[in-house]
């Protein structure tokens, strides 16, 4: 195993750019006009976004404004897991959006089926929420990266410890 080379397959996002994206949607929504005297409240939490607005018109609004927002800080749209848009009494609404992080167990063992079936000579292994896939030539792996980059899947996905 000395000369294996390997990298991770993981799907996370940068949580402080979540936090900048956010911070610029509160300072938007407050600045244009017609958001003056409406209700919004957006809360961050460790694995959900929690939105608090006046009506679902605002609400879709706010999902415009993260997404662009979100776009422009090099955020994927795949990360967010937007919600219904319930009532939440006193005429409001509130949206849950929960956040992707990790893969999950059923998209880890499509991965690397995948990898076993398209590329006999490089291993693939699940652990905890990544994937490890080692070989001996950096062209096969260079490959695999290329393959799962084509893919669609609904969780964005990142390629770290290359070595």
């Amino acid at each position: 195993m000395a000369g294996d080379v390997s990298f991770d397959v993981v799907s996370d996002f940068d949580e402080q750019e979540l936090r900048n994206a956010l911070d610029q949607v509160r300072r938007e929504v407050q600045q244009r006009f017609d958001f003056k005297g409406a209700k919004v409240d957006l809360e961050q939490e460790k694995t959900e976004l929690i939105l608090i607005t006046d009506d679902d018109f605002r609400a879709r609004v706010v999902k415009d404004l993260i997404e662009s927002k979100a776009i422009r800080r090099n955020l994927s749209l795949k990360i967010f897991d937007w919600g219904k848009v319930e009532p939440a009494g006193g005429n409001t609404v509130k949206q849950v959006i929960t956040l992707r992080r990790g893969l999950a167990d059923e998209v880890a063992k499509k991965l690397t089926k995948l990898i076993r079936d398209e590329f006999p000579k490089v291993k693939s292994q699940i652990q905890g929420d990544a994937i490890r896939v080692s070989g001996k030539n950096k062209d096969d792996l260079q490959r695999v990266i290329g393959r799962l980059r084509e893919l669609d899947i609904e969780v964005p996905l990142q390629f770290q410890n290359y070595r």
